[in-house]
């Protein structure tokens, strides 16, 4: 018997897609919170971090009070990396379905508990530091969702379907942010402006308890993956002798120098994933309002056209990852950001046609899928699975609080600055060439080769 022959052998397809199900609905949840947070920026400007702010949308025009709820949106992503660690660690060593449980029910609590905050009005500035700590929460929880959740879904992806199953990681990340920009926009429709700014946008939080009642319950009738725990039965010369399995794992200095060098490889190849993606799907609703004049229903169908093209393109890449390998199809996505980028931006504003408008943020929406699609089976194919969890998740969180946290307030800030407002394609299509550089390191046949 070989040392190959003592890996774990491939999980059933039951198992593969209980593991699929389960992974997936947290980061649905995830991230409809963080669509809902971005779609009423204005109206949490105006509710939290506006000084004796009535309930009106001229409360909500500041550039300062929407710039101060960006940077308590970024505070939450500087946050992710302190919950990759700390959770990806546990799922390394206890096991991916626990942690699983715990972030899910940080991640529900903190979102519903944010639907019933009282407003600055209410409570003066104790209201904006309640807020800010329940998004420390939120980045602290969400930190460790990514690397539990893509580890259980690749580590149980049938042969020949890792781009596939990860992909879906990236497709209930654009479910969620499609989810909450369509309960913004209805509420926007059903309801007069004021009773919205008053109390309206309390509902779509609120709406997170049954959902994420949904995804514990799934979770925690999950088994823990059989590769996870056949893995922690190896010992450490069977793992040095199999090719690749031990490259990566508790050792000494050589290979912790390798670990972090996987790291900060994956912020390159993801960076511009992060960028594009924040830029055009979740910052998007307020630039429109703040920066071009369009008005509040407008800006959030603009944002529910984007995100419906992300959620289209995203199935599609990672199967044609599994078929022609991650580094064409991801190229594609980000060489296609840095051509578009500008173009994208200027057909989002007046006096362009409706029918342009759509076609452009849906088109741009769609590149952003070629990256999300196979990124994750891409992170996870660069680390071995006793420190996956930590490793995949370290380096989206880190992508996620520079490129996309700070996006918001970066493109806010200097776009009332330098009145340039182009910011927002500049910020895209710069993230992306970067990314384009360290795409290039991928081999053509990672996606053929077994996790380690």
């Amino acid at each position: 018997m070989t040392p190959t022959d003592l890996l774990p052998a491939p999980p059933p397809r039951a198992a593969a897609r209980r593991a699929l199900l389960a992974g997936s609905a947290g980061n649905l949840v995830e991230w409809y919170e963080f669509g809902v947070y971005g779609c009423f920026a204005t109206v949490i400007a105006a509710n939290f971090f506006t000084p004796h702010a009535d309930t009106g949308a001229g409360a909500a025009s500041g550039a300062g009070a929407l710039v101060a709820t960006y940077a308590s949106f970024a505070l939450a992503f500087f946050f992710r990396p302190v919950g990759a660690l700390v959770f990806g660690r546990l799922g390394d060593r206890l096991g991916r379905r626990p942690t699983l449980v715990v972030t899910i029910g940080l991640m529900t609590l903190a979102t519903t508990l944010i639907g019933l905050l009282p407003t600055q009005a209410a409570i003066g500035p104790a209201a904006p530091w309640l807020l800010t700590c329940l998004r420390v929460l939120q980045g602290l929880s969400a930190g460790g969702e990514f690397g539990g959740a893509v580890s259980m879904i690749t580590e149980n992806a049938p042969p020949g379907r890792r781009g596939l199953y990860g992909a879906w990681q990236s497709f209930t990340v654009a479910l969620g942010l499609l989810a909450g920009a369509g309960t913004a926009a209805a509420l926007a429709t059903v309801l007069p402006e004021p009773a919205l700014y008053a109390w309206g946008w309390r509902i779509p939080f609120l709406l997170a308890l049954p959902l994420g009642m949904v995804a514990l319950w799934l979770r925690t009738a999950l088994e823990e993956p059989a590769a996870s725990v056949e893995a922690k039965s190896l010992p450490e010369a069977v793992a040095e002798a199999v090719p690749g399995a031990g490259a990566h794992g508790s050792g000494g200095p050589p290979r912790r120098r390798e670990q972090v060098r996987a790291v900060f490889l994956g912020i390159g190849r993801i960076m511009g994933w992060s960028a594009a993606g924040y830029t055009f799907l979740v910052v998007l609703p307020s630039y429109l309002q703040s920066t071009l004049g369009t008005s509040f229903r407008n800006a959030l169908l603009a944002t529910t056209f984007a995100n419906l093209g992300f959620a289209a393109s995203i199935l599609p890449a990672g199967m044609l990852s599994d078929r022609f390998g991650r580094r064409p199809v991801m190229l594609g996505g980000a060489l296609g950001v840095v051509v578009f980028a500008f173009p994208s931006c200027t057909c989002s504003s007046p006096p362009t046609r409706p029918q342009t408008r759509a076609a452009a943020v849906l088109a741009a929406g769609a590149l952003v899928g070629l990256l999300a699609g196979p990124g994750p089976a891409m992170l996870a194919e660069m680390f071995p699975r006793r420190v996956r969890c930590t490793g995949l998740g370290l380096a989206y969180a880190l992508a996620n609080a520079v490129f996309s946290g700070c996006a918001g307030l970066v493109i806010t800030a200097l776009t009332a600055r330098t009145g340039d407002t182009a910011i927002p394609a500049y910020y895209a299509a710069g993230a992306c060439a970067l990314s384009a550089l360290a795409l290039l390191t991928l081999r053509g046949n990672d996606h053929r080769e077994p996790l380690r």
